[in-house]
């Protein structure tokens, strides 16, 4: 269950980074997504760029309070096995 938990928190932390790289990327620089991927699906609005950052911010903002929840978790976990070791040992 440890290991679980301890996966879960870091592809929440490293779906939190991705997200935010990906709005800082859209914040500095707009037209990345016409550069890279050879597509304008807004034909020149921007209002494509607004929605990606958007949505980066949330998967950023959710995926960061995930694993927050899940290092707590762990974090609990492990302070009740230790807990439970020393009152065994009393």
């Amino acid at each position: 269950m440890q290991s679980m938990v301890r996966r879960l928190f870091w592809c929440e932390v490293g779906l939190s980074l991705a997200a935010a790289v990906v709005l800082v990327a859209t914040l500095a620089w707009p037209h990345w997504i016409e550069l890279t991927l050879g597509v304008d699906p807004d034909h020149g609005g921007g209002s494509a760029e607004w929605m990606i950052a958007a949505g980066s911010a949330l998967a950023a903002t959710v995926s960061g309070a995930l694993a927050r929840y899940a290092g707590r978790l762990r974090t609990q976990r492990r302070q009740a096995a230790a807990g439970s070791a020393a009152a065994d040992a009393a």
